[in-house]
């Protein structure tokens, strides 16, 4: 996965068990597959640090956090609640974003559960449900991505003119 600010690249490797001995990391060891059409995600070894993947508000954690990510899309139909409570709750739109506020189509939506025996008493959930967005959408330099989208060129990289083995 590449997130659109940051640099930020999250491998998620696909029908894989988790190794033996993970080592934390910020974005932990994730392993994914499908379910019919969701694709599920379990990660776990997720450093403990003020900025975890789980939010950047410092929510507890230990070394027992264990998250699982379920992405799928889904018609307008069954997204109206979460449109209509985020329209009420979340006024604004934050980053200059631009949604169709009409779209009908398929919404992306991201169910997680959190588990932590070290911090909670049980498990907790959320649903995020995501929009179609509009217009362009900027492109920014990634850790793995050698075009410089402000220059309109490739950073100039290395190149065998053979392979090494």
């Amino acid at each position: 996965m590449t997130y659109r600010h940051g640099n930020e690249v999250r491998h998620v490797r696909m029908n894989q068990p988790h190794p033996a001995q993970v080592t934390p990391s910020w974005y932990g060891d994730s392993v994914g597959h499908y379910e019919g059409d969701t694709l599920v995600i379990d990660t776990v070894g997720i450093k403990i640090g003020p900025f975890a993947m789980v939010d950047m508000f410092g929510t507890p954690q230990s070394p027992a956090l264990h998250v699982v990510e379920r992405y799928r899309l889904v018609d307008y139909d069954e997204a109206k609640d979460a449109i209509e409570r985020n329209a009420k709750e979340n006024w604004r739109v934050s980053g200059g974003a631009v949604f169709d506020l009409n779209h009908r189509g398929k919404f992306l939506q991201l169910h997680f559960t959190v588990e932590d025996e070290g911090v909670f008493t049980m498990p907790w959930t959320a649903t995020i449900t995501y929009w179609p967005h509009l217009g362009e959408w900027t492109e920014l330099i990634c850790a793995e991505n050698r075009r410089q989208y402000y220059a309109e060129k490739d950073t100039a990289v290395p190149e065998a003119d053979k392979p090494d083995f």
